[in-house]
């Protein structure tokens, strides 16, 4: 998965570009190579607000796109947060493609020969 990271009022060092890596590094896992992952991290100036970091991140699927948004004291914990919600949805979306076990619905259960006689 490509990962592009950019920033607005906050610069991209390469701490926080290694961050970024290595928590998507369980995302890029759940989807395809071709994939490409959007994160923007950002900080707001004003001092009311006590949580002024943010990091939201979009994946581009085949098909879809993926959307995560947090706000947090600490860049790193807003950055974990982001990346625990695109695994999920990712999981979440590659079970739906694959068609999960718990699927047992009238629709899909074949009829018993007792049932067809």
């Amino acid at each position: 998965m490509q990962i592009e990271i950019t920033g607005t009022n906050v610069p991209v060092t390469d701490e926080l570009r290694e961050h970024v890596e290595r928590h998507f590094s369980k995302v890029a896992r759940t989807v395809s190579d071709l994939a490409t992952c959007d994160v923007v991290l950002g900080e707001e100036r004003n001092p009311a607000i006590a949580e002024g970091r943010r990091c939201e991140a979009t994946i581009h699927l085949k098909g879809t796109s993926l959307h995560a948004k947090q706000h947090a004291r600490e860049m790193q914990i807003a950055i974990h947060k982001v990346a625990d919600e695109l695994e999920r949805q990712a999981r979440r979306h590659r079970e739906k493609l694959r068609g999960s076990p718990g699927d047992d619905s009238i629709r899909h259960v074949e009829p018993t020969e007792t049932e067809s006689a």
